[in-house]
């Protein structure tokens, strides 16, 4: 496994690995990996003959008020678990790498970054978009792996692929979850014990909702009211939305009548926890 800091020798490495005729997979990652990131690679090892990790903590996807610096950051222990995954090559830039002085550009994708984080989080997808396109260029892969768990995220990166021309096909992949159901997040190591038994909570309750659509509720505010309910019997939190969307154009539905996403977002002691469930036709 190669670890490298710098542009150009990636992009090197990953053109003569295509010129030999194989399939680049890219996971970007902020690091402090677990086995939602582990799987992704996995799946990407699975699919191709070359598998890039990143790992860079982006301030451009932080807010004024967030945990940029509280962030945990593991890179040996991440470093480590490439390895055994059989990574190819891990690329761990500097902020000052990925953003050189001077750097005047920020790509903004609209319609799908208005609605749920979008409108909780100003500027976030705006980093995130900024610096998927930056690994893009950098590491020009034939996949790139996203999990599930940040949905909104996850077509986010699709659409600014798909109208900015970017080959690199977006590859989705479940939600990995713990054993009572929460989400698999590096977040989750801020919950105290009682938290941590609260926060599994989010998930009874979108599963609960997705199993009323499927016999036969379909009125949206029905729905995402006895989501409210659940989590809010758990104990108190901030609840920041609780929405249920198209699943391609991420806008709210009123009535469950195509494939849609299941979204919420919730407070719960420091922790920003968010979680989402596919339902809807054929679900």
């Amino acid at each position: 496994m190669v670890v490298l800091e710098d542009v150009e020798p990636c992009r090197q490495a990953v053109r003569e690995s295509q010129q030999q005729g194989g399939i680049v997979g890219l996971v970007p990652t902020m690091g402090a990996l677990h086995e939602a990131h582990l799987l992704l690679i996995r799946t990407a090892r699975k699919r191709c003959s070359y598998v890039a990790v990143t790992i860079f903590v982006n301030p451009t996807q932080f807010g004024p008020n967030e945990d940029f610096d509280k962030y945990p950051r593991t890179l040996e222990t991440d470093l480590s678990a490439c390895e055994a995954a059989g990574v190819d090559l891990v690329f761990t830039p500097s902020v000052e790498t990925m953003y050189p002085a001077g750097s005047q550009t920020n790509i903004h994708v609209s319609g799908v970054t208005e609605g749920l984080c979008g409108a909780w989080r100003p500027g976030h997808f705006d980093g995130v978009a900024t610096v998927v396109a930056k690994l893009f260029n950098i590491l020009p892969a034939d996949l790139a792996f996203f999990g599930e768990k940040d949905y909104q995220q996850m077509v986010v990166i699709r659409r600014m692929a798909r109208d900015l021309n970017i080959p690199t096909v977006i590859v989705p992949c479940p939600t990995v979850r713990e054993a009572d159901g929460l989400a698999m997040s590096s977040r989750n190591a801020y919950l105290s014990a009682e938290e941590r038994k609260q926060a599994a909570s989010l998930s009874r309750a979108l599963f609960a909702a997705r199993k009323s659509i499927q016999t036969g509720e379909y009125d949206a505010a029905k729905i995402t009211g006895a989501i409210r309910k659940e989590i809010l019997a758990a104990g108190p939190v901030d609840i920041e939305y609780v929405d249920i969307v198209n699943a391609d154009t991420l806008e709210v539905v009123k009535s469950v009548d195509r494939p849609v996403r299941i979204c919420l977002a919730v407070r719960i002691g420091p922790c920003r926890l968010i979680d989402n469930v596919a339902a809807g036709a054929g679900k």
